[in-house]
């Protein structure tokens, strides 16, 4: 007996020995999932923010305190539902206000990219250094963005305000995902994700209504929320605090690991260098927004009037994108950076890298027609501002309630890929009914419906794909890179559709509306400033009628590519795994229920000693 209790303990250490080795190994071959820097006991602990949540889990396992857990999640979510909701709405009075109004899509654009980057950073600090401590950078952000938007003079000065905010935000949603995550098995998942959505149910229709009190006063629409947001954080910081009280103070669990703890031998500035040089990979954060924006950018700038294509100051930052930026980015990835943005020995599964391009085109394909929609409800369907703010939401509001009802079918049959496909056809469709309905009073009911039937296709596409992501990366430790991967390439897809909605918009729009409205003055107006336009040119009038003419041109080329999208996101769709969503929150943690311990450390021994051969 004591023979075999020896073997079993020396196959415990040869298999800790060579877990060991294959991760310093793995660290060395750009390998991401390496947890800590080994110095004896003075160690930098890259996943003490997994390890500890995991860990403050274990104090609220009771119905009513995960209850209150979620409805603070759910108030968070409200908030910042709402203000996207309003925001969105007063983004076109302020480039109008501005007489910039093509260049909302730039500044779509410019939002998206920073938010993607900032998902990826966020998500490697908050392992790092908590969920907690990312969440309050997160709301600084946030608040600080939102006055320097709203007190903004010039649109540049309001595209600075958006990159903080968008920063903020980025950072907020990604918690808030984790977070849910964290505390929520897999086949529980799109019922846990889309719960703190449902304040878009509510927010489709007060939305409207602040929309119009606030009238033209669009600053303060803006500004007020610097103030509401933070103090909505407030319960779920409380919630958080109280759970790292429990287990650190209370009941001074050994298992914490140290966060924002300088190890012994270590200055800081190679502490941070340690953490946020190589692990974030700053580097390559700042590569990747400069690849984006030098591409994506200039086609939302450039206008066919003028023939801006032919100006140095378009075609440079498109050749520093392609023939600089991005082969330096891919350089800087494959041989220098110790923790890609991008893993590819986790990537390489179809599972993921098939619902990361899903999230692109989910987006890409969206963007498409939402751009200039809230403008399109404005002026060519002669919607007040309350209305057309209200028909705008309708895609979430449908959307939520549908994932929310699809979670609990989801939860008895645990697969999640044919409701996803069923969605996408259901998009083709929606896309059918925008080019059949796109302008004018006749077609006001039927353009209702192309966005409420997205709207129903959209529930059964982002929240079940995520669903699917974090069920095929089968580790809690990678689950916070992986979804922020996931929500960055939904970013992406939003720059990608924003440029090219901007694109076609700034290059035929112009076009069409002098080929149609004689009077210079007014076709200039509608142009840049819609808003102004349609106060000054009622509807029925010559001039109003034309103009919608021309959007009614505009719009046809806006859906047909939207639709021709469609097609690359069904064949990705292809791509998903069909993995059964397990009653766990990941499957690592699965434990006895499906595998031994030893069989479960084989395998991530198997898994990182193909990472360190990628």
């Amino acid at each position: 007996m004591a023979d075999f209790q020896s073997s079993i303990t020396t196959k415990e250490e040869a298999v800790a020995k060579e877990t060991t080795v294959v991760s310093h190994d793995a660290a060395a071959k750009n390998d991401f999932s390496i947890e800590t820097r080994e110095d004896g006991d003075d160690a930098i602990v890259y996943d003490a923010g997994v390890r500890n949540i995991e860990i403050y889990a274990e104090y609220y396992t009771s119905k009513f305190s995960r209850f209150m857990y979620f409805f603070f999640l759910f108030l968070v979510a409200y908030a910042y539902g709402l203000d996207t909701r309003v925001r969105t709405t007063f983004a076109t009075d302020a480039t109008s206000s501005y007489k910039k109004h093509t260049l909302m899509s730039t500044v779509t654009c410019i939002k998206t990219i920073i938010s993607a980057a900032g998902q990826i950073g966020f998500a490697r600090s908050c392992d790092i250094f908590g969920r907690t401590s990312i969440f309050v950078f997160s709301i600084i952000l946030y608040a600080v963005g939102t006055i320097v938007e709203s007190q903004a003079t010039t649109i540049s000065k309001y595209a600075g305000g958006v990159v903080l905010y968008s920063l903020g935000h980025s950072g907020i949603v990604l918690v808030s995902e984790v977070l849910i995550a964290d505390f929520s098995n897999l086949n529980w998942r799109v019922v846990a994700a889309a719960a703190p959505m449902l304040p878009n149910v509510i927010n489709t229709w007060i939305s409207g209504n602040i929309v119009a009190d606030l009238g033209d006063h669009w600053k303060w629409g803006i500004g007020l929320w610097a103030i509401v947001f933070p103090v909505c954080c407030i319960p779920l910081l409380f919630i958080l605090l109280h759970m790292k009280y429990l287990a650190q103070y209370k009941d001074k669990r050994p298992e914490l690991k140290r966060i924002w703890t300088l190890p012994k031998g270590m200055t800081k500035v190679q502490y941070l260098i340690e953490t946020l040089f190589w692990r974030v990979d700053v580097v390559g954060l700042i590569l990747l927004a400069a690849t984006f924006g030098l591409i994506l950018i200039p086609f939302t700038l450039a206008e066919k009037k003028n023939y801006q294509w032919k100006k140095a100051s378009y075609i440079v930052p498109e050749v520093l994108g392609w023939a600089v930026s991005l082969p330096l980015y891919c350089i800087w990835e494959k041989f220098f950076a110790r923790f890609p943005l991008t893993p590819l020995a986790t990537v390489k599964d179809r599972g993921i890298y098939g619902a990361l391009l899903v999230s692109l085109f989910i987006d890409f394909v969206y963007y498409m027609q939402h751009t200039y929609l809230y403008t399109v409800l404005y002026v060519a369907f002669n919607n007040t501002t309350s209305a057309a703010t209200r028909i705008n939401n309708l895609y979430s509001f449908v959307g939520v309630i549908t994932s929310f009802f699809l979670g609990f079918v989801v939860v008895r049959l645990k697969k999640v890929k044919k409701f996803i496909l069923f969605g996408i056809a259901v998009w083709i469709i929606a896309y059918g009914l925008f080019i059949r309905y796109r302008t004018g009073q006749a077609s006001y009911v039927g353009s209702i419906a192309a966005i409420c039937v997205l709207g129903f296709g959209n529930g059964f596409l982002k929240i079940p794909a995520r669903a699917s992501i974090q069920a095929s990366v089968g580790s809690h430790q990678k689950m916070a890179v992986i979804t922020s991967l996931f929500l960055a390439l939904a970013d992406i897809g939003e720059a990608f559709g924003s440029a090219v909605a901007g694109a076609i918009w700034g290059n035929r729009m112009e076009a069409e509306i002098y080929k149609r409205v004689s009077n210079t003055t007014a076709a200039a107006l509608a142009y840049d400033s819609p808003t102004k336009f349609v106060k000054k040119y009622k509807w029925g009038t010559a001039t109003r009628m034309e103009v919608v003419a021309a959007y009614r041109e505009v719009t046809l080329i806006l859906y047909v590519v939207g639709i021709c999208l469609c097609v690359p996101l069904l064949l990705c769709s292809f791509l998903l795994r069909d993995r059964k969503l397990e009653e766990v929150i990941s499957y690592d943690m699965m434990g006895s229920n499906s595998e031994s311990k030893d069989e479960i450390i084989e395998k991530e021994i198997e898994l990182s000693s193909e990472e360190s051969r990628a």
